[in-house]
């Protein structure tokens, strides 16, 4: 009986959150619904991408190039064609793919994730009327699709880097989920780099030593405010961060956490709260915004589905110190969560990724409302 239980718990929680996540398209939130601190100002740069979810800047020169954007539900790939920061042409480069949410782009080539495989398009800038045929990066990725949209990016050492989520809320993973890898550009050459990682969407390197830093999602079903989502860092390669043994650092899995101490782990750089869906996350290195701003991260946190009061649905701010220790976590941009004066609430959004523009203004990409946003700096 409470393994036929535990099995229809399972079910309904990938069930909840594939609708969540792949659910029928909104329209976008008018950007005077959305509150940014004082002297910023945020805008609608596009809402013709269903489904956006991670985005990579391609070629840039004189303030014109080219933003590619990943989808989920929508099966597709997006390249938007911005000049002095606004959209002039969207583009579909593929359509039919498995879950491409990450996008990542280097010396002209955007590799794209779909679940399984890695494929790469040669030449792409100059080719988004007539987008080639894909080249296989890999095929040697896990199938499953519960956590199964991968986020990529390309590290300081020229490396591409594979976030792989644990094909559950909580169980024992095999040796090729919970983790973070590396790999040649090629797709030569796996080295795994973070072990005990749930469900990571976002991650990049600090400014200030190269040092991964990422988001992870934490488990459900352990209540409203337990466990929390984490920030975390990366101090050397296979570090493990305690996932389905220990969660947020100081929490012990009721299932597995007799197997293995929460002291035996890498704790979090910072807890984010519980159920937020912390996602896509930049440092920011722009010199746009004001100097206090310099170094912070910028994090899209998704938002919870399985809260009895909802949380996330923002942009989050995390602000370090000189010695890269995290301070603060503060609220940047939100409104997409509205709450009535009875306590009811309404999405209006559901931020996916955060990327800086070369001008210094920050994109936030919204699944929801197959939109992205561009918020600058304007006192």
């Amino acid at each position: 009986m409470q393994r036929n239980l535990c099995a229809t718990v399972r079910r309904l929680t990938c069930a909840v959150t594939a609708a969540l996540a792949c659910g029928a398209a909104a329209a976008a939130v008018a950007p005077d619904m959305l509150r940014v601190p004082a002297g910023f100002r945020i805008e609608l740069l596009t809402d013709a991408v269903p489904g956006a979810r991670a985005m990579a800047l391609g070629r840039f020169v004189d303030g014109s190039g080219t933003l590619y954007v990943g989808s989920m539900g929508a099966g597709k790939v997006y390249a938007i064609e911005l000049d002095a920061g606004r959209a002039r042409r969207v583009h579909t480069l593929a359509a039919g793919l498995q879950r491409p949410a990450g996008v990542a782009y280097r010396n002209g080539q955007l590799y794209v994730s779909a679940v399984s495989k890695i494929v790469r398009f040669d030449a792409i800038d100059d080719r988004l009327d007539k987008p080639p045929a894909p080249a296989l990066v890999t095929d040697q990725l896990p199938s499953e699709t519960h956590h199964g949209a991968k986020f990529i990016a390309f590290g300081p050492d020229a490396q591409l880097y594979v976030a792989i989520g644990a094909p559950c809320n909580i169980c024992l993973p095999s040796a090729a989920h919970g983790q973070i890898l590396r790999m040649q550009a090629d797709g030569s050459a796996p080295e795994v780099v973070a072990r005990g990682v749930r469900n990571s969407v976002g991650f990049d390197w600090s400014p200030r030593d190269q040092a991964l830093w990422f988001t992870d999602n934490g488990r459900d079903l352990l209540g409203d405010d337990v466990p929390s989502d984490e920030l975390n860092r990366v101090a050397q390669t296979g570090q493990h961060f305690g996932y389905p043994y220990c969660h947020q650092g100081d929490v012990a899995d009721p299932e597995f956490g007799g197997q293995r101490r929460c002291a035996e782990f890498t704790a979090p750089a910072a807890k984010l709260g519980a159920h937020v869906a912390a996602l896509g996350m930049r440092f920011y290195s722009g010199t746009q915004f004001p100097a206090d701003y310099r170094g912070n991260i910028f994090i899209a946190e998704h938002g919870s589905w399985n809260r009895s009061k909802k949380s996330g649905y923002q942009v989050a701010r995390v602000v370090l110190d000189a010695q890269g220790r995290v301070l603060r976590h503060e609220p940047f941009v939100q409104g997409w969560l509205q709450v009535d004066a009875s306590g009811g609430e309404s999405v209006l959004g559901r931020p996916a990724d955060v990327l800086a523009l070369p001008d210094g203004s920050l994109l936030v990409s919204d699944d929801l409302g197959g939109a992205i946003y561009r918020v600058r700096y304007q006192p």
